[in-house]
């Protein structure tokens, strides 16, 4: 059990959400005020995504995430800021020949997708620690063992803590020898990531058993996509870890009721609450998780 949870809202997202829910941000202003409006409401930490304004699609321009940084910093709000570092790593391969890339397709390197993380500087930035089967359509996400070394070693000089998210046992065993090897600075921190297809299932025997493989001293979280968002909260919270909710992994409250990131926040800290644990203020959360910042205050 874990009486004092670190609390993630994640935004926004990449996925074609915007035109299901008028709740999910798009542009670098409602992305900020998406941000600041869940530390209100009492979280811990913001996951950052950013959208082509004119578009509502994901987007990896760091202008954008640099203004989204800016107006969450000048707020006067405070809150962990967790930037995603996912974004270039689309491979679909073209039906007229399938050695090569089609429409879809955004591959870069490891220098390229950690642009806007040397630009802002966040506390946390992810790490997706493996490739995966993204859907069910011919898109692949591609992260390599070379890239992934290279992006931990990247945020590693940066002092930036990059979150591991894991999709699989497989990620984890990855992750795990890169904390071998020194790339992950102590302790590491891991994002057990549950429901996408086609990574592990969300379920409490998977968050479970993926929970027994993390090296120890490890910082652990974990969410669930859809209706099972707050039941994984709860999962999660009893085995030990932290949580992640927000319009990123799950669009409503209810059946057939759109939600907000406010008040996905306000319900998973009502189940925390509920459990007789608290949601720790951002210091707090720093401090936890030995972040760059930590016992500031």
């Amino acid at each position: 059990m874990n009486f004092e949870v670190v609390l993630t809202c994640a935004v926004t997202g990449a996925g074609a959400t915007t035109n299901i829910s008028p709740h999910v941000p798009v542009t670098p202003e409602a992305i900020a005020r998406e941000a600041i409006e869940a530390a209100k409401a009492g979280a811990s930490c913001a996951h950052i995504h950013v959208r082509d304004p004119e578009t509502g699609k994901g987007s990896r321009d760091p202008g954008l995430f640099r203004e989204v940084v800016d107006r969450v910093r000048d707020s006067g709000t405070d809150v962990v800021i967790n930037l995603t570092a996912g974004m270039g790593g689309d491979w679909v391969p073209s039906k007229e020949d399938w050695a090569m890339p089609g429409p879809g397709t955004d591959m870069i390197g490891p220098d390229e997708r950690l642009a806007h993380v040397k630009d802002c500087l966040p506390e946390i930035c992810s790490l997706d620690c493996g490739t995966l089967n993204f859907g069910n359509d011919d898109t692949i996400y591609i992260s390599t063992p070379p890239i992934l070394r290279r992006m931990a070693a990247l945020t590693k000089e940066w002092g930036v803590k990059p979150e591991l998210e894991v999709f699989d046992l497989g990620h984890i065993r990855f992750a795990r020898a890169m904390v071998d090897e020194g790339l992950i600075a102590a302790p590491p921190m891991f994002q057990l990531c549950l429901g996408i297809p086609w990574g592990a299932d969300q379920t409490v025997e998977t968050m479970a058993a993926m929970k027994a493989q993390l090296p120890a001293g490890a910082s652990w979280a974990s969410f669930g996509i859809s209706r099972m968002q707050m039941p994984m909260v709860a999962a999660a919270v009893s085995l030990g870890g932290n949580v992640r909710v927000g319009l990123e992994d799950n669009i409503y409250l209810s059946k057939g009721v759109l939600a907000t990131n406010a008040q996905l926040v306000e319900r998973a800290r009502t189940i925390i609450e509920a459990m007789g644990a608290r949601v720790l203020t951002p210091q707090e959360a720093r401090n936890k998780l030995k972040l760059r910042g930590a016992n500031a205050a």
